[in-house]
């Protein structure tokens, strides 16, 4: 990707949030857009976002239209995973009652709801077990499979988790289940003695596949297993085999919510999950998509902004196991029963983060002042919910442009907690190092998330440990915290137009970046805080007096909102993305703000 670090945008050089603004495209990545433009036809505003994105004139048309049946792959170019569909097909088979195994965050739902209606419609009896976050913690635990093989399991499929659960796992094998695991976390060298163990991350797994969610190493799976299962015979006892395709909704949410990096397979999945979304004959989803008042086409950032949030609530400060439930049922009375617990525990839980994240924030500001001394950020607390440190350690990790992890204390003096990271830094792979060093009791995640547990007196040396492993890391990504242009439009060229070109870049996310665009020299006509979240809805206004509304999402308190605040009635340059806002039967362009600057 073309970075264009030497060409400041519009001349800004310290914007309201203090870091200068670049134009994406260097010469060549100029020169990139042109051949779009000129040989493939692409408008010159998406040929700018396609080049920004690092695509060549020759992948254009297969990046615009990224077709599943041009991306799968052949599931058995991943380790185990021959061994995994034999397995999987044999339960089907014989009808046995199959324990699942899944995580408590949307990607772990989607990966249980999956496999258990596949394996459901295949002949098995499956049923899911979700842990308490709070009682069980994350990943396989004794008692749990216990438990589950006193319910006459003769299969344990762990899902988006147990690459590293050595010793639940020989307690699975001490209790006759064999064992299959479908995971993508980053892996250990020594792995759990199982049956199967598919996980595109292992050391010696050679299928390039490591940027799968778990779900989309779940569907892998399913083709697998269909295939093998049609191999046997088994569909024409039983009748038509499944549709596959049907089941990309939740591969294509899960790819989003679990911020993994949108390229490749996970474009199409995402691209495809969209399109059965909006077909909405998954109740569960249905009815989570009623209840967050969504009445228009599902778009790619609602999975994140809209959809993924509700199923966490559960999992983060409820029952972990109604994400799963929703997204499995086919009782349409149920799934809004469901829907709407699981938007009220996303309401409370909004609350509960607001006043951790202003204790957190307060604590970073006090302790944290040096950046060069302080890489990584690393804050706790006994009075923070275990269900939602993640969300904290992502607020902090927003404001501070730094990695971050907060930490749920408990009574004992040991804490549980979680990490977020930014672009070019592996937290994943550095708590799993903290691990290995005897510095943590458990943990590990992928580049950008991570999640850890650490014994009492632990805290200290594991803040040390992981900053020093990732300094010069953060070093080198803070040097390059320059806000990247794609391109400047004024407020009469963004129009659903525009952004129905735009769109056939995405679906956007980790690793193919909105666009950001640049209104220049408009009048900031309006600016007015909504909601109880510190929004802040604007108004701008051009030199031909055209106008566009936009939002300040959670600025209110913050640098960009005094900036929006103070620049009211003045002339100013504002960046942000697109998105499509519809009211009363009409469609307008509307900004979402990330950072403001005064023409020079």
């Amino acid at each position: 990707m073309n970075l264009g670090q030497n060409r400041l945008f519009l001349g800004v050089g310290n914007s309201a949030l203090g870091r200068p603004w670049r134009d994406r495209l260097d010469p060549a990545g100029v020169a990139q857009a042109e051949a779009l433009a000129q040989v493939e036809g692409v408008p010159d505003t998406l040929a700018r976002v396609l080049a920004g994105r690092g695509v060549a004139s020759s992948e254009a048309l297969r990046h615009l239209e990224p077709k599943l049946r041009d991306l799968l792959p052949d599931p058995s170019v991943l380790r185990d995973m021959d061994r995994a569909a034999q397995r999987l097909a044999q339960a089907a088979i014989s009808g046995e009652k199959v324990a699942i195994f899944g995580d408590y965050d949307v990607d772990g739902a989607c990966s249980a709801a999956l496999l258990a209606g596949f394996l459901a419609e295949a002949g098995a009896k499956p049923r899911i077990h979700i842990p308490d976050r709070l009682i069980e913690g994350y990943g396989p635990n004794a008692e749990a499979i216990t438990m589950l093989a006193g319910e006459g399991a003769t299969l344990l499929v762990t899902v988006d988790c147990g690459t590293t659960s050595h010793e639940p796992l020989q307690q699975a094998a001490r209790l006759g289940l064999d064992t299959v695991v479908l995971d993508h976390h980053q892996a250990p060298e020594l792995l759990p003695e199982v049956r199967a163990l598919v996980n595109p991350n292992r050391q010696d797994d050679l299928s390039g596949l490591g940027h799968l969610c778990a779900a989309g190493v779940v569907f892998l799976a399913l083709v697998a297993t269909n295939r093998e299962l049609r191999r046997r015979g088994a569909w024409q006892a039983r009748g038509s085999e499944p549709d596959l395709l049907a089941a990309l909704d939740l591969v294509g949410l899960a790819t989003v919510a679990d911020v993994v990096p949108l390229i490749g397979l996970n474009r199409a999945f995402v691209r495809q999950g969209i399109v059965m979304m909006r077909l909405r004959q998954r109740p569960g989803l249905a009815a989570l998509l009623d209840i967050a008042g969504l009445d228009g086409p599902v778009q790619a950032w609602h999975l994140g902004f809209l959809l993924g949030p509700r199923i966490n609530a559960g999992g983060r400060i409820g029952d972990a196991a109604l994400g799963a439930r929703l997204l499995l049922t086919s009782d349409e009375v149920e799934a809004r029963t469901i829907a709407a617990e699981l938007n009220r525990l996303n309401q409370e839980r909004q609350e509960i983060e607001r006043a951790a994240v202003e204790e957190a924030v307060a604590e970073v500001e006090h302790r944290f002042e040096d950046a060069a001394a302080h890489p990584v950020l690393v804050v706790g607390s006994a009075d923070w919910h275990p269900g939602i440190v993640g969300l904290i350690a992502g607020r902090l990790k927003e404001r501070f442009n730094r990695p971050a992890f907060a930490l749920a204390r408990n009574a004992n003096g040991g804490a549980t907690g979680s990490g977020r990271s930014i672009a070019g830094v592996d937290l994943g792979s550095a708590v799993r190092q903290a691990v290995e060093a005897g510095l943590a009791v458990k943990g590990g995640g992928h580049a950008m998330a991570a999640g850890v547990t650490l014994a009492p007196g632990q805290e200290g040396a594991f803040a040390s440990f992981v900053s020093d492993r990732l300094a010069a890391g953060v070093a080198g990504s803070r040097e390059s915290e320059a806000l990247l242009i794609d391109a400047a439009i004024s407020a009469g060229g963004a129009n659903p137009r525009l952004l129905a070109e735009i769109d056939r870049a995405g679906p956007f996310g980790a690793g193919c970046p909105e666009p950001v665009f640049v209104l220049p020299a408009h009048r900031l006509t309006e600016v007015i805080e909504v909601g109880a979240g510190g929004h802040l809805r604007i108004k701008l206004r051009a030199g031909d007096g055209a106008t566009i509304g936009g939002i300040a999402f959670r600025a209110a308190r913050e640098p960009l909102g005094q900036a929006l605040l103070a620049g009211r009635g003045e002339s100013v340059h504002l960046a942000g993305t697109l998105t499509l806002n519809r009211w009363g039967g009409s469609e307008r362009a509307e900004l979402r703000v990330v950072d403001l600057a005064r023409p020079s």
